[in-house]
């Protein structure tokens, strides 16, 4: 499998909160995960940066990630003991108190694959040039949406869209979402907030169908967000299963 990512401080924040990784572990199983801190005063690279970190030691050490059950299972817990780290972090430091982390993350076996988020940032797959979003956002303006209290044109311009109602350190126990894929997808792509309020779902297809590599997708998708003003951290994660033809 192919694999490509970028994480781009954008044009507005002094430093960037992002953390990114794919990885392999022993049995040529893949972890991507994305996550965006929170926090100021640089406490949320330190929190998404926990997060990704111990994801991928725990990843990494692995023979195999096991059974699609067993695979759900390392994934709670290890994201759990990730929220209990970030939120450890905070107690000890008082002035980090606010910190936090969103996070989306992948699991790619020959057999599987799993999609799992807390946040607001996002997982899709690609299938036969056609993007799909699987991940639902954890936000304020999400949730009245999803009660008929705003429209999707509504939510995209207000003010507060950008609350979360679930971030990871934020509480002493998180829920992810998880969800369980047909495998036979060409490509996973996950990203963080900073690009998806820049680029709706079809400006992205069209830069993921274009006839460049994924390493210039990538770049490009960064460079269309940087020229739309580049108001957050951009991090993007692609990963092409193996025997996708027009993507070397």
């Amino acid at each position: 499998m192919k694999h490509y990512y970028l994480t781009d401080p954008g044009k507005v924040r002094d430093h960037n909160e992002d953390s990114v990784i794919i990885i392999n572990n022993y049995s040529d199983e893949y972890l991507m995960a994305v996550a965006d801190g929170m926090g100021g005063h640089k406490n949320g690279e330190v929190a998404s940066s926990i997060a990704v970190s111990h994801l991928g030691k725990n990843f990494k050490s692995l023979g195999t990630i096991g059974t699609k059950d067993e695979a759900v299972n390392w994934l709670k817990e290890t994201v759990s003991e990730a929220n209990a780290l970030i939120y450890k972090y905070t107690e000890e430091n008082p002035e980090s108190v606010g910190m936090g982390t969103t996070l989306v993350v992948a699991i790619i076996t020959k057999d599987y694959l799993l999609i799992g988020n807390i946040g607001d940032s996002s997982g899709y797959i690609v299938k036969n040039k056609q993007l799909q979003k699987i991940t639902t956002d954890h936000t304020l303006v999400n949730l009245l949406v999803k009660s008929g209290e705003l429209t999707p044109e509504e939510a995209k311009e207000h003010p507060r869209k950008n609350v979360l109602m679930k971030a990871l350190g934020a509480n002493a126990n998180v829920e992810m979402d998880i969800f369980n894929i047909d495998p036979n997808v060409d490509a996973i792509f996950l990203c963080s907030d900073g690009l998806t309020n820049m680029l709706d779902d079809n400006q992205i297809i069209k830069v993921l169908n274009d006839n460049l590599s994924p390493q210039e997708k990538m770049e490009k998708l960064i460079y269309k967000c940087n020229n739309r003003g580049g108001n957050d951290n951009i991090s993007v994660a692609y990963l092409i299963k193996a025997g996708v033809e027009n993507d070397s």
